[in-house]
């Protein structure tokens, strides 16, 4: 059973960076023409944004493979500690960076395209970084001061365990990756107040975009973003009811990866490769702004 979920896993990590390469070959080719054709070059100004989605997703996918067991012992000779360390780390990555990271790129994009003024790449790239930064530290707190937490909380043992070790042969132990509850509260609470600044933003640029289409668009990642996230914090939540070896957890950490997946997936196509084809497609008109998402949501307006 572990090794059919890490299979699957891996195949959908590959998956993801594939897609992720596909739509940084986009928001580079729109870079090169953007050089070259005044009608690209408003929308282009949004390229750091996009693409620092793109990469936030493919860290995030990048870092799931740390808890793979099937990678770890075909890549890594670490033994049992360094492998929990290894654990703590894509906790950590996951929950308190790459995905809150994503997630407020995401906001931050859909936020924008209502408003008539450009954002500054380094500026969006500074205040996305600073919104993530206080839960990586509550999160590496949990993580990295868990056995001074259990001596002063005296909490159950799946608040703060992160990881498993088990005996698998010979010389042999496999440490499997687990996911502690309060880090699993911490990231909740983000959740919790992401999903209603989501909702109120989302709604906001639908009640101006007369375009069906766009409107349609609109509403697929609002309301995949807003029932994958709930889903993904009761699942994590979940997991604390059983060990990493056991097969109910396997796919509950499926369930909680296949979750954030379609955020990444639905918000690299929304965001990033169909605004970036559709600003291609129209580069010859005389329409302004040059994105078209903005541009019907201006047409709304009028």
């Amino acid at each position: 059973m572990s090794f059919a979920l890490d299979v699957a896993v891996l195949s959908f990590v590959t998956a993801l960076l594939l897609l992720s390469v596909f739509s940084i070959s986009f928001i580079l080719h729109l870079c090169f023409k953007s050089r070259t054709s005044h009608h690209l070059q408003r929308f282009n100004s949004l390229w750091t944004v996009r693409f620092l989605l793109v990469l936030f997703i493919t860290l995030w996918a990048l870092n799931e493979l740390l808890r793979l067991p099937l990678l770890r012992r075909t890549t890594t000779t670490a033994g049992p500690a360094q492998q929990a360390t290894l654990c703590k780390i894509h906790v950590a990555l996951s929950l308190g960076l790459f995905e809150p990271a994503f997630l407020g790129t995401l906001l931050f994009l859909v936020d924008f395209s209502i408003k008539k003024e450009t954002p500054n790449g380094r500026w969006a790239v500074a205040s996305i970084l600073a919104t993530c930064l206080p839960l990586l530290c509550l999160q590496t707190l949990v993580l990295f001061s868990s056995k001074t937490l259990q001596a002063t909380l005296r909490l159950p043992d799946y608040f703060l365990r992160s990881s498993v070790a088990r005996y698998s042969g010979p010389g042999e132990t496999t440490v499997l990756c687990a996911y502690p509850l309060l880090s699993t509260a911490a990231f909740g609470a983000f959740g919790l107040g992401f999903s209603a600044m989501f909702l109120v933003s989302a709604w906001r640029v639908a009640s101006v975009v007369i375009n069906k289409a766009l409107r349609v668009r609109i509403y697929g990642l609002a309301l995949t973003v807003l029932i994958s996230l709930p889903v993904q914090i009761v699942m994590l939540g979940l997991s604390a009811a059983w060990t990493p070896d056991d097969d109910a957890y396997g796919g509950v950490s499926l369930a909680v990866f296949l979750s954030t997946l379609s955020c990444a997936v639905v918000g690299e196509g929304i965001l990033v490769i169909k605004p970036i084809a559709d600003s291609l497609a129209v580069r010859g008109q005389s329409c302004c702004p040059w994105d078209p998402w903005r541009r019907q949501v201006a047409g709304g307006r009028a």
